[in-house]
């Protein structure tokens, strides 16, 4: 899936794929920063680029949500379903690592480079748990710069192997 995705930017500038593709949830870092190497961005670049992509929703996120969800809740059966699901999954995932841990378990949470621990699912994390939006933030930012060291580390890895 993460491939197709990708697929669409090839006709953009390498450095602006990144970046959108970092946007993308699921893909996050685990798919920009790997295809940013690969098309020869220079890697503190691609670090940033990677970086500052995946942390832009974050804003929104954090500081929207509420309202936001609470809006289409209210005005439609799909959405509420829709929420209700997003936020039940967020809790049972995040729940008792968030009583023992705190926000460092958010932080953990957003730097583990698989599909559905990153940034996009930490935000809601965040709100689920009221963690106020600076501290969210800052936290979220954490785990994505730790996320992306760990990527790049496999991604140079595997580039080596083969």
């Amino acid at each position: 899936m993460s491939e197709r995705i990708i697929a669409l930017f090839e006709n953009f500038p390498p450095e602006l794929a990144t970046f959108l593709i970092s946007m993308i949830p699921v893909v996050e870092v685990r798919g920009a920063l790997p295809f940013a190497i690969t098309q020869g961005i220079p890697i503190p670049l691609a670090m940033l680029l990677a970086i500052l992509g995946n942390i832009f929703p974050v804003i929104f996120i954090v500081l929207g949500l509420e309202k936001v969800s609470d809006f289409l809740i209210k005005r439609s059966k799909l959405a509420e379903r829709f929420f209700n699901w997003l936020f039940e999954r967020t809790r049972k995932k995040l729940s008792a690592s968030y009583q023992k841990w705190g926000c460092m378990a958010l932080m953990l949470f957003v730097a583990i480079p698989l599909p559905v621990t990153g940034a996009w699912t930490g935000s809601v994390g965040a709100y689920l748990f009221e963690i106020p939006a600076k501290k969210a933030f800052a936290y979220i930012t954490a785990g994505v710069v730790i996320a992306s060291v760990i990527v790049l580390i496999l991604t140079k890895g595997i580039q080596h192997i083969l």
